[in-house]
């Protein structure tokens, strides 16, 4: 009774008291929970009818995924197709802000305090003049080195493609005077390429009659919807970069509006989380394609020199197209130096050879010095989940998805490891990789390992072991013929193989 009134924290003289209270309390209480009773059973089937209509959201929307996937992917077409001016925005302001903020903490800021401040704070509206100020200083230094590239780039690019163009016979005649000069010095060859010309000539001329001719109308009407493209692009590119002045002006205006719809419709601990993502999602795509593009222009610029220096044809043209591949994980310096090689074969087939080593060390140099200093760790993948990234996402969105595969991969793989990790923690295991590579069970949170005799390795050894052994000993017979002339000699040939 003591203990009950110290809880309730009045002072009660007798039991009567007490148990009045108790029953007040009690009879308070129940009236509460029936005017609460109502409101907890309506959230209850408010919670099973909004249940119910995401199962049948969920149910159509798959129906729809098989059925009119073709219609579904038009109408995302079609939407993305409407919404590529604002998405162009946001990209450009996204690879600008890096840039305006340089300038904006590195240069402008210091420069208006010491001089036109006096305690040492920036007014609201000296910080709008220098976000402006910001602003219009980096799209000059943009416009500057892009004017500055394609001055220097671009009219030899367009010497190179007239002079393949007008040398294009040239080239031709002295590939087939190569062609024909090796098979001569080689009569076996000649022969074996004589005969498949003769064997397959008749269906590649089948093929370019039936195949290819007709499609020529196809052909000239993709270039005219490629040119329609291209127009639309470059209106869709003119409307985003006056977008993304406007976001990058209230850029953080805009990230504090997301910030605070996410603390609205999350709980904290998921909001920090979310937020986390979003920051490790920035960092991780800033890093790689800033850190790629970096990388590809120096490649691009020793690639330049190299050719200069061996005096490969059309040096600048190749080195272009070697440089903007390269932003390609993995595959990227492949698929520049085919078409390049190709290019180079058509004017002199040995600096062709040439060219391919150059671009084998150059990459080697890129890949195991050049890269990893500039790229450092910013993705945490192997290079068997780089080529898979590439891979998929190459094939499910063509260039744009190689390009930003990687990065995109990067985040989803952190994602499921945080989620691993933290499952792993629960149940109060390890969440490293070693321990798991030779782990035969766990029970109550032990891992029991393999034993030694059972590692792979060692059963490997052991079969080589008997295969070898095997056609030893069938071959040993052959050391004791001499005796087998002999008294005994089948019980030593036996002996010898027991």
């Amino acid at each position: 009774q003591e203990k009950l009134f110290k809880e309730l924290g009045v002072k009660l003289t007798s039991t009567e008291e007490f148990l009045d209270k108790i029953a007040m309390e009690a009879v308070e209480r129940k009236a509460i929970y029936e005017n609460l009773k109502p409101l907890v059973t309506e959230k209850k089937y408010l919670a099973w009818a909004f249940t119910a209509f995401l199962t049948f959201g969920a149910c159509l929307g798959l129906y729809y995924l098989i059925f009119y996937s073709s219609s579904l992917h038009n109408g995302i077409q079609k939407a993305i197709g409407i919404t590529m001016p604002v998405i162009d925005g946001f990209l450009l302001a996204y690879i600008l802000t890096p840039i305006v903020n340089l300038i904006e903490k590195k240069l402008l800021d210091p420069f208006f305090i010491r001089h036109f401040t006096s305690n040492g704070k920036l007014t609201k509206k000296q910080k709008t003049r220098i976000r402006s100020c910001s602003i219009l200083m980096t799209i000059f230094c943009v416009l500057l080195l892009l004017t500055g590239f394609f001055r220097l780039v671009i009219p030899q690019i367009i010497r190179s493609i007239q002079s393949i163009i007008f040398q294009f016979p040239f080239y031709v005649r002295n590939l087939s005077d190569f062609t024909m000069n090796f098979l001569i010095n080689y009569p076996e060859l000649e022969d074996f390429v004589t005969e498949m010309f003769d064997t397959y000539s008749t269906e590649l001329t089948d093929w370019i009659n039936n195949g290819v001719v007709p499609q020529i109308n196809g052909v000239i009407k993709t270039l005219s919807v490629s040119v329609y493209n291209f127009v639309v692009g470059i209106w869709n590119f003119i409307i985003g970069f006056i977008l993304s002045i406007y976001i990058l002006a209230s850029k953080e205006k805009f990230a504090g509006q997301a910030k605070k719809i996410v603390y609205a419709f999350f709980e904290e601990k998921n909001a920090n989380e979310i937020i986390n993502d979003f920051r490790f999602t920035h960092k991780t795509f800033i890093g790689f394609i800033g850190g790629k593009i970096v990388d590809s222009i120096i490649i691009g610029i020793i690639c330049f020199i190299v050719s200069s220096l061996i005096h490969l044809p059309y040096a600048m043209l190749i080195s272009v197209i070697v440089g903007v591949t390269n932003v390609i994980p993995f595959f990227g310096p492949y698929l520049g130096a085919i078409p390049s090689a190709l290019l180079i074969l058509l004017v002199n087939p040995i600096q062709s050879v040439y060219f391919l080593i150059m671009i084998l060390c150059i990459q080697q140099f890129d890949g195991n010095f050049l890269g990893p200093k500039i790229l450092g760790n910013s993705t945490g993948l192997s290079g068997f989940w780089v080529i898979f990234a590439v891979t998929v996402f190459g094939g499910f969105f063509g260039v744009i998805g190689m390009i930003a595969g990687v990065p995109v991969f990067a985040v989803v793989y952190a994602w499921v490891n945080r989620m691993v990790v933290r499952r792993l923690n629960r149940k109060k295991l390890p969440a490293e990789t070693k321990p798991y590579r030779r782990v035969e069970r766990i029970e109550e949170g032990v891992l029991y390992q393999l034993p030694p005799d059972n590692n792979d390795e060692n059963v490997i050894s052991k079969m080589l072991h008997r295969f070898f052994a095997k056609y030893k000993n069938e071959d040993e017979p052959a050391e004791y013929e001499e005796s087998a002339f002999g008294e005994g000699a089948s019980e030593e040939i036996d002996e010898k193989k027991e």
